[in-house]
């Protein structure tokens, strides 16, 4: 019988709230922005973690900067990731902007674009 909530399921749940904090706390960069952990997705050996964050108010450029130095700072962050858990092999980290946030926000304009028409 399979597990409802697996392994992987654990360890993505626990780092996602463990980035969160690193990223708070420990991480000190003025050259990021407010930095939203969406999702992390581990793979089936947690050797690979794909980490979907989300920048608020900062343009499309911006976003890109923000994920490009997530990804160069990956080493300090896993590092960082590694006193705060107990495993005993902490998963490569790779950032990568979820979109899903502005796509939502657009969705939700063109909704209540529709209810305006409606209304006049």
């Amino acid at each position: 019988m399979a597990r409802e909530f697996g392994r992987n399921a654990r360890v993505s749940s626990q780092m996602q709230k463990e980035l969160s904090l690193v990223l708070q706390r420990d991480i000190d960069d003025s050259r990021l922005g407010f930095i939203t952990i969406n999702e992390v997705v581990v793979t089936k050996d947690l050797a690979v973690a794909k980490v979907y964050v989300t920048v608020l108010n900062v343009d499309e450029q911006g976003k890109k900067a923000n994920v490009k130095l997530l990804n160069e700072m990956s080493p300090v962050i896993r590092h960082q990731l590694a006193k705060r858990m107990r495993l005993r092999h902490i998963s490569d980290l790779r950032f990568y902007y979820d979109d899903s946030f502005d796509t939502g926000m657009r969705v939700s304009e063109l909704l209540s674009g529709l209810d305006k028409r409606d209304e006049g």
